[in-house]
């Protein structure tokens, strides 16, 4: 099949790249023209614009949009509905809220486009390993992506998950998902590394718990090569971003009444990790010193001050 693709980073590109050995013609298109070039170095073409990749494409168009989540994809989305023609197809691949894939759908069904949101998971391994794709849309709408979904896919990989909005929803909780066991993992790690009388090798932990053990998976697969590349994870700042999907899942938690305590704690101790200094654990260490004469530490030499007693 032929299709046009709209964002050439380090997902979109191993997507396109995938697509191509495939057997389908990629037409790419990114600001960047060097990506450009590595698609043409890839066999697949390249647009000047987003322009000139509609005018490439043979109708009905394909076209796959892997850019960033919020204003940038609606934006281009948007402007796709005034280039594009009854019948053609607009896939969102990205992070997207599902609030505005569902008011995506609706922008181009008045024009008589068709779309479809889809989660794709996979990271930078997708292109050797596969891509899991949840799609929301038309079933007769996936049903004519399919055999892309199927060269993007590994076997069993892909599915239609529900309307346009359920796709996106369900990348928002899968990724919920992976915040809280990341932060399992690290939280074990942390504590097999302060256990200094048996001067645990994590990176050989983690491989030996993935033959047989019920913790095995490819998240402790990555933790085994982080550990391997650098033991003690030196050149790594503890500072961790996150990028709205675990936000999302919280919020959805809340609405929905339904707890989820983890992934809440998990979001919590990124936004932790992103503090020079914790404001909040000052007020702690004031209020114990002020109730209980508990020591502190001098803020400008990290010494214990000399306990203060006090009647309270």
């Amino acid at each position: 099949m032929q299709l046009g693709m709209i964002g050439l980073g380090r997902m979109g590109f191993n997507m396109a790249r995938r697509l191509i050995v495939g057997g389908h013609m990629v037409i790419g298109y990114d600001r960047s023209a060097e990506q450009i070039d590595a698609l043409r170095a890839e066999r697949g073409g390249g647009a000047s614009s987003v322009e000139d990749l509609v005018r490439q494409l043979a109708p009905p168009r394909i076209l796959w949009l892997m850019i960033p989540a919020g204003p940038p994809t609606s934006q281009q989305i948007a402007a796709l509905a005034g280039l594009l023609e009854p019948g053609d197809i607009v896939i969102d691949g990205g992070n997207s809220n599902y609030h505005d894939s569902q008011n995506n759908a609706k922008l181009l069904a008045e024009r008589g486009i068709h779309f479809l949101d889809i989660g794709v998971s996979g990271g930078i391994w997708g292109f050797t390993e596969g891509f899991c794709l949840m799609a929301g849309g038309d079933p007769a709408v996936f049903a004519t992506v399919e055999p892309i979904l199927k060269t993007l896919a590994p076997e069993s990989g892909y599915r239609l998950v529900g309307p346009n909005g359920a796709g996106h929803f369900s990348k928002m909780v899968h990724n919920g998902i992976e915040y809280g066991m990341m932060q399992a993992y690290a939280e074990g790690f942390e504590i097999l590394r302060a256990k200094e009388e048996f001067d645990y090798d994590l990176h050989g932990l983690a491989e030996l718990w993935q033959h047989g053990s019920v913790v095995r998976s490819w998240l402790l697969d990555l933790a085994a090569d982080a550990f391997a590349k650098d033991a003690e994870l030196e050149s790594i700042r503890d500072y961790v971003q996150d990028s709205g999907e675990g936000r999302w899942t919280v919020e959805e938690s809340i609405d929905l009444a339904v707890p989820a305590p983890v992934i809440t704690l998990a979001l919590q101790l990124r936004f932790l990790s992103r503090q020079p200094a914790s404001f909040g654990a000052k007020v702690v260490a004031a209020l114990r010193n002020e109730f209980g004469g508990h020591a502190v530490l001098k803020a400008d030499t990290g010494t214990p001050a000399t306990e203060i007693k006090t009647t309270g």
